[in-house]
């Protein structure tokens, strides 16, 4: 399967960020520039430097530039976050609109969360978050395609926890979550019905089975003023 143009770009640019090419909190070439060092249009670069942006490998600050993210502080949060789960117990409606669907090969970043192989393909799926139809959360979800060929789509995008206990048999380990802030991109804004530039959470899940395999990896991104998170020690 081929791999697309920005994805191999987006591997490329995390290399050369893992190889030093640029250190912590250093400023990388405007698009333009990068989009000429590696002779594509500035359309395909902007879609590679935002997937990087949306996994926190870079981080834009408006007016100034893209940098290479800085190291954040992490808290331990306890259990899964399920979003289904979480809002059912506050008394409303879980919803979810699936945006996108595909079965593909996995970024590097995806291989090295999901302990992923050369060869493996991933169900990479794109959906907008609902409590009571408001809007909450835009959420990227990575799964490993041999864990879920015995569910079916609507398994997978209602309820994925609850469908591979029930139905796969697997049993649930730990979660391992990173929080940080942003403001929210214009694609961001338009699907969470939220001013450009407002306030958001973005959290990084990995999840784990019982076993301690990986087989979830989520960027989810909260609208700041709809979703709280808290720590329970």
């Amino acid at each position: 399967m081929k791999v697309p143009i920005y994805i191999q770009i987006h591997n490329q640019i995390k290399e050369q960020i893992e190889k030093g090419k640029w250190d912590v909190g250093e400023r990388i070439p405007s698009e333009r520039q990068l989009a000429d060092d590696f002779g594509v249009s500035r359309m395909t670069l902007r879609q590679a430097v935002q997937t990087l942006v949306d996994e926190g490998i870079l981080q834009r600050q408006v007016g100034s530039g893209t940098y290479v993210s800085s190291s954040k502080v992490q808290e331990k949060m306890s259990g899964t976050t399920s979003f289904t789960e979480l809002t059912e117990e506050q008394g409303k409606k879980p919803s979810s609109t699936t945006v996108s669907y595909h079965f593909v090969d996995p970024t590097v970043s995806e291989m090295e969360q999901l302990n992923l192989n050369e060869g493996d393909l991933v169900l990479r799926m794109e959906r907008i978050r609902y409590a009571d139809e408001q809007p909450i959360c835009f959420e990227v979800t990575t799964i490993p395609v041999d864990l879920i060929k015995d569910l079916s789509k609507e398994d997978i995008t209602s309820s994925l926890y609850k469908a591979l206990e029930t139905k796969a048999n697997y049993k649930l380990g730990n979660a391992k979550q990173t929080v940080s802030s942003m403001l929210a991109s214009e694609k961001i804004a338009t699907l969470l019905n939220v001013k450009r530039g407002s306030a958001i959470l973005r959290l990084r899940q990995i999840t784990e089975l019982e076993d301690g395999r990986p087989f979830e990896y989520v960027r989810s991104q909260y609208a700041g003023d709809r979703f709280e998170f808290y720590l329970e020690r």
